[in-house]
């Protein structure tokens, strides 16, 4: 029988600084420098993104880096893949401040036989262990920037 690998577990440690300021150290990678988080003002002084910020970027980050791993797995020569995250707000039922929704644009720049995007199009998404789980509770909107010769843009939800 064949051993199961068991899924990492990846370690954070925030550290109080002053008023809403923490530092998030990412234990398990000790050459990473640590990320200063603060909320905007009125309540911080806006030193550093929020959690909303980067739990954006977390998705934006997790979906880019899905794609970018279809298409080199595909063949295809990828030039530069740019994304954009717009992180929505909005008010519960009970008037507390939550995120409502994400939407992801992926912009990726390639060369050569466009026909294997097409493929990576549809299975990069659900390769985002990130995206995944934040889609549980949280509408996430995705689109792709198809490059010239792909056909027209996709976009999904859920």
């Amino acid at each position: 029988m064949s051993e199961t690998k068991e899924p990492p577990v990846y370690h954070v440690h925030l550290s109080f600084d002053r008023g809403y300021q923490f530092d998030a150290s990412f234990t398990d990678f000790p050459g990473s420098p640590p990320l200063r988080m603060d909320e905007p003002s009125p309540l911080g002084e806006g030193q550093g993104p929020n959690a909303a910020s980067v739990l954006g970027a977390a998705v934006g980050n997790c979906l880019s880096a899905s794609l970018l791993f279809c298409l080199r797995k595909a063949r295809v020569e990828v030039d530069g893949l740019e994304a954009d995250v717009a992180v929505q707000l909005g008010r519960s039922e009970s008037g507390r401040l939550r995120v409502t929704g994400l939407a992801i644009t992926l912009a990726p720049a390639i060369r050569g036989d466009a026909s294997r995007f097409a493929r990576c199009e549809e299975l990069f998404e659900d390769f985002c262990p990130v995206t995944q789980g934040v889609r549980q509770g949280i509408p996430v909107t995705v689109s792709v920037k198809r490059p010239a010769g792909t056909g027209a843009p996709s976009s999904h939800e859920s």
